[in-house]
C-alpha cells in the first residue's frame, strides 16, 4: 500500500485505530487526541478529521476502562477551545483569502451552509455548529472574518466546547460501561463508527442537494 495513502487512512480514520493507539503508546493517547480534536476545530483546510465518532470512542474506551475520563474530558475540552480559538483569529488575520487559493480541501458549499446558520442563529451559530460536521470547522473561521466581538466569540465557544465535549464522550463513557457492550467492544466500536459515517454522509448529499436545486432553478424570463 501506498505509503502516503496509509498515513492518510489512519488520519482520517484515527477512530478505528485508537484502541491499538492506547495500547502502543499509553499515556501520550491524550497528547494525540489532543492534536486530532485541536485540528479538526482549529483549521479550516481540515475538516475532515474525526470529531463527533472520535468523541464516541474515546468516552467508549474511558468506560471500558482503557482511559482516565477526568483526564480525557480535560484535554479534549482544551483542544476544542483552543482549536476555535486559533480558527478565529485565522480568520480575523487572513479573512477570506484562503478560498482565493482553491484549495481542494475547502469545500465553498460548506462554507455557503455555516453563512445560512449565522443568517439564522447569530453568534449562537458558535454552539449549534459544535455538533454538526463541518459546519463547526467554518464557523468560527467566519466569526472571525465578520469580526465578531472576541469577548462574545469567547463566551460561545466555550460554552460550545464544553457541552459538546460532555455530550459525545460521556455518552460514549456511560455505553462502555455497559458489560454487555465490554463483551462485544470491537463490535460496537465498529458500529459507532459506521454511524457516524453515515451522518457525515447523509450531510453531504443534503448539502449537494441543496447545491444542485440551486443551480438547477429556472431563470426569470425577461418582461
Amino acid at each position: 500500500m501506498d505509503p502516503l495513502f496509509t498515513i492518510i487512512d489512519f488520519v482520517l480514520h484515527f477512530d478505528h485505530y485508537l484502541p491499538e493507539i492506547i495500547a502502543t503508546y499509553g499515556f501520550w493517547t491524550y497528547l494525540i487526541l489532543f492534536a486530532i480534536i485541536f485540528c479538526e476545530t482549529g483549521l479550516v483546510v481540515l475538516p475532515y478529521l474525526p470529531g463527533d465518532s472520535l468523541l464516541l470512542v474515546a468516552g467508549a474506551l474511558a468506560g471500558a476502562g482503557y482511559l482516565n475520563v477526568e483526564v480525557l474530558l480535560i484535554t479534549l475540552m482544551a483542544a476544542a477551545i483552543l482549536g476555535d480559538t486559533l480558527n478565529y483569529w485565522i480568520g480575523h488575520t487572513i479573512g477570506m483569502k484562503i478560498f482565493e487559493k482553491n484549495y481542494s480541501l475547502v469545500r465553498r458549499e460548506h462554507l455557503e451552509k455555516t453563512e445560512e446558520y449565522f443568517s439564522r442563529y447569530g453568534g449562537l451559530t458558535i454552539v449549534i455548529a459544535r455538533f454538526v460536521p463541518f459546519i463547526r470547522t467554518f464557523a468560527p473561521f467566519l466569526a472571525g472574518v465578520g469580526k465578531m466581538k472576541y469577548r462574545w466569540f469567547l463566551t460561545y465557544n466555550i460554552t460550545g466546547g464544553v457541552l459538546w465535549i460532555l455530550a459525545f464522550t460521556l455518552a460514549g463513557f456511560f455505553f462502555g460501561g455497559i458489560p454487555i457492550v465490554k463483551e462485544n467492544f470491537g463490535l460496537i466500536i465498529y458500529a459507532i463508527i459506521g454511524i457516524s459515517l453515515l451522518a457525515v454522509a447523509s450531510i453531504i448529499l443534503n448539502m449537494f442537494r441543496s447545491t444542485k436545486g440551486c443551480n438547477d432553478t429556472p431563470e426569470t424570463p425577461g418582461k
